[in-house]
């Protein structure tokens, strides 16, 4: 269905250029989303599958087994969507040992992102609401340091931007003037508490919305990715943020950007949540399979770790310890673990002598050493575009 666009342009001019910033329309669409037979098909596959996603998690001996990794990849993808060039490998470097020489941009925005998304979650662990604050505190977490320092970290912007040309007048897309954002945000944020609309459908359209409105100077298209996570785990959709839907978005970029935008100009939302559920369905079908072959390994590399004699109850806490965090130096596990520094080097030694662990620095010194093949399982679909 085409309703015609989702908004209306509003005429602005400065120093006689003339242009037309985009004001939506509150949420939900009017006229109301059309449940045919597609959309049903597809929201009955997301639904089924992302509650797969989540029952995966009852049958590990640790809950939060995975969230360390899966909150990296997520912040991975989602960073590489806005042209970042970092791997998973540079951003366990960065984080596992004080490196000499400052970290890259691309990779301190995915530290950021690391930064924010955990804030999110936290916060709303603590019973705070899903708001425009705590999307201010995210925003100023995403842009605390690196790139986008300079641009207003957690303040809403005060003045007006834009999406491709070099100004206003020359643009693909123009976000509605900042005396109109308290207004549409505002709308936006009630919709997100909005409890007539499934979590997913809300979720989908509240991505758009979020991306149509361009609240900020810098770090929009993540913090809207974020949104998505967020609102998830907030109606208690995902126990935990397992879901890295940006591997979906960063696959199809191109027609992702195309639908935003038509979703504006031609109002189709359907077309839209389509693609959406869709992304959901395929990645966390592919969460849960990777969560099976992930414990299917640690099973197998433990057993192989057993062999090891007298040598075997230390490595296999190191193991553990990797399990959970992907990576780590000597001292940093010895510190973790409350074991002696000889001790954990040796038991990395082990590791690495089996082919569980790699070395990822090749220095003699501040070594960072890697769950080898559980770090190329989550590396799938991470490479730079």
């Amino acid at each position: 269905m085409q309703r015609g666009q989702s908004g209306i342009f509003f005429p602005q001019t400065v120093a006689g250029e003339i242009w037309k910033a985009f004001i939506p329309h509150p949420l939900p669409p009017e006229p109301p989303i059309i449940w045919d037979s597609a959309l049903q098909s597809a929201f009955q596959r997301a639904s089924v599958a992302l509650g797969k996603l989540d029952s995966v998690t009852d049958f590990l001996p640790d809950p939060g087994l995975f969230l360390y990794s899966y909150i990296r990849k997520e912040a991975l993808l989602s960073s590489q969507i806005e042209g970042t060039q970092s791997t998973l490998d540079d951003l366990l470097r960065f984080e596992a040992a004080d490196l000499p020489g400052a970290p890259t941009d691309d990779v301190q925005e995915v530290s950021n992102y690391v930064a924010a998304m955990n804030h999110g979650l936290a916060r709303l662990k603590e019973g705070f609401p899903l708001s425009l604050r705590l999307l201010r505190e995210i925003h100023g977490e995403l842009l605390a340091k690196g790139r986008g320092h300079q641009k207003q970290p957690g303040e809403f912007r005060t003045s007006q931007n834009w999406i491709g040309g070099t100004r206003p007048g020359t643009a693909a897309f123009v976000p509605p003037p900042p005396d109109h954002l308290l207004e549409v945000l505002g709308a936006l944020e009630k919709f997100l508490h909005d409890e007539t609309t499934p979590t997913l459908i809300k979720a989908a359209l509240a991505h758009v919305q979020f991306e149509t409105i361009h609240p900020f100077l810098d770090g929009n298209g993540r913090v809207g990715r974020l949104l998505v996570t967020l609102l998830l785990c907030h109606d208690k959709v995902l126990g935990q943020p397992l879901l890295y839907l940006s591997l979906h978005l960063k696959k199809n970029r191109a027609e992702y950007y195309t639908l935003l935008q038509r979703v504006r100009t031609e109002g189709v939302w359907e077309e839209w949540i389509l693609f959406f559920l869709r992304g959901v369905a395929e990645t966390s079908e592919q969460a849960a399979g990777t969560v099976k072959r992930v414990v299917a390994l640690f099973a197998a590399d433990a057993q192989r770790i057993e062999t090891l004699g007298r040598a075997a109850t230390t490595t296999l806490r190191v193991h553990r310890l990797l399990q959970k965090q992907l990576s780590t130096t000597a001292r940093a596990a010895a510190t973790t673990l409350d074991l002696s520094f000889p001790a954990v080097n040796g038991a990395l030694e082990k590791l690495v002598e089996l082919g569980i662990a790699r070395e990822l620095t090749g220095t003699p010194r501040n070594r960072v050493f890697a769950y080898d093949t559980y770090l190329r399982i989550l590396s799938e679909g991470t490479e730079p575009l």
